[in-house]
């Protein structure tokens, strides 16, 4: 049983109390956040003071190729399970898994592709026009996500952190090559194509690199183990447990559509342009997951732990550092964007201000979700919950937007999503709860979920 404390920690206690039960891997994971952060904001300044058509442009572009990573990230976190899961059991060979997993990718890569082809063919409109970039690049993308489950399973953070800020790296080099062959031009069709290629062609480097190096990683940690492993320890395939894969596809999709429906509404009703002012709104709010993503990776193979106990002890100290650390960061990130985005961006970009009160609140209040779900998914193999959630917020956001889109513009779409996420968070907390076994205050009495020495995971 959880070890119970006699006295309740004090106020100035909780914080400092919740933030040393996570591993210092969450401390690496921020700071490569925080460069992939200002890597991704150089590239959002750079498109976005190309005028608020082009990034209007590349926000939905960007979104498809979202969807597309997300539809199938399955692989990748069923990788991810069979690493953590492996606690108490003998150690199986990773690299035959890893194989399976990456010819998967392939292979829905290529179907995908043939799909991108006959869009951007009937399309006449951008950027959907344009999604034959995305079709030369859709067999080499997924090999990220679906990599680096190898690595998140382990809780490895530093592949994964090169990962993630080697492919905002390569696309700025892209960017910026893309800016000396433009000058002088003023056709904005161009100035769309070179960006969306920079874009496209930078990651599916890094995603080829990141395959590669994974599968030499996989052979040597298993060559390693090979003197302990169990003779009967036989690889998992991902085909047997394809509907565990395929229910994470759509749950994904489901949460990224949470994400960026409102992207859409606002290009249906009120255009382009006013796209790439609200993608800058979204963008910035969305700067205050940066911390909360940080520490959900870094806790993910803890959270998978097969004990209750330890995984939902685990999920409550991350959430608790997460939703603080949004709540204290909202104002002050709010602050500053009210100063930078007309500064750096342009006056055009004054219009993203609104927006971005708007979501904040319904941002902040979200910021558990990661958590939540890395626990529905991961610890109790149900990735049905987190879509059941995302699906609530996406209904409540896209019902309202649909009456204040047309009304209030991306202020309308702010104001939507914040509610949706308020109210789905809600929800959330209560499906934890309930299959965690533990009561309300929980969240906040850091005694209720405290292990003893001997039921704390080790590093």
């Amino acid at each position: 049983m959880p070890n119970m404390s006699a006295q309740e920690p004090s106020p100035m206690n909780f914080l400092r109390q919740a933030w040393a039960a996570l591993p210092k891997a969450a401390l690496g994971n921020l700071a490569a956040k925080l460069l992939m952060v200002a890597l991704g904001l150089s590239i959002t300044v750079l498109v976005a003071r190309q005028g608020p058509q082009v990034q209007g442009a590349f926000a939905l572009f960007v979104a498809v190729e979202s969807a597309l990573l997300t539809l199938f990230t399955g692989l990748g976190l069923w990788l991810a399970r069979q690493m953590s899961q492996q606690a108490g059991a003998g150690p199986v060979r990773a690299l035959p898994m890893l194989q399976g997993v990456l010819r998967a990718a392939v292979v829905l890569g290529l179907l995908a592709s043939v799909i991108l082809l006959g869009v951007s063919w009937w399309s006449d409109r951008l950027p959907y026009s344009q999604l034959w970039l995305l079709a030369l690049g859709a067999p080499f993308l997924l090999l990220v996500p679906t990599a680096t489950g190898l690595w998140l399973g382990q809780g490895r953070m530093w592949p994964i952190n090169v990962a993630q800020v080697a492919a905002p790296a390569s696309v700025l080099m892209g960017l910026a090559g893309a800016w000396w062959i433009m000058q002088g031009t003023q056709r904005s069709g161009a100035v769309v194509v070179l960006v969306l290629t920079a874009w496209v062609s930078g990651k599916s480097l890094v995603a080829v690199v990141t395959a590669v190096y994974a599968l030499k990683d996989a052979g040597r940690r298993d060559d390693l183990l090979a003197p302990i492993a169990s003779s009967d320890s036989t690889p998992s395939s991902w085909w047997a447990q394809w509907p565990f894969v395929a229910t994470i596809g759509v749950v994904n999709v489901v949460g990224l559509l949470n994400y960026r429906a409102s992207l859409f509404l606002v290009e249906h009703f009120h255009g382009l342009s006013a796209v790439g002012t609200y993608s800058v709104a979204v963008t910035s709010a969305e700067l205050l997951w940066l911390l909360s993503s940080s520490v959900t990776v870094s806790v993910y193979a803890r959270i998978g732990h097969p004990d209750t106990r330890i995984a939902a002890s685990m999920t409550v100290q991350a959430v608790r550092i997460n939703v603080l650390s949004t709540l204290l960061a909202a104002p002050v990130l709010l602050a500053l964007a009210w100063w930078a985005l007309p500064w750096v961006m342009g006056p055009a970009y004054q219009a993203s201000l609104m927006p971005l009160a708007a979501l904040l609140p319904g941002v902040a209040a979200y910021a558990a979700a990661s958590s939540l779900s890395a626990f529905y998914t991961n610890h109790l193999g149900r990735p049905q919950l987190s879509g059941a959630i995302a699906g609530l917020s996406l209904s409540i956001s896209f019902v309202l937007g649909l009456v204040l889109v047309p009304r209030w513009g991306a202020v309308g779409a702010g104001v939507a999503s914040s509610l949706g996420y308020i109210l789905a968070i809600m929800a959330a907390y209560g499906v934890f709860l309930k299959h965690a076994g533990l009561p309300v205050k929980a969240l906040w009495q850091p005694a209720l979920t405290k292990l003893s020495d001997l039921d704390a995971p080790k590093p």
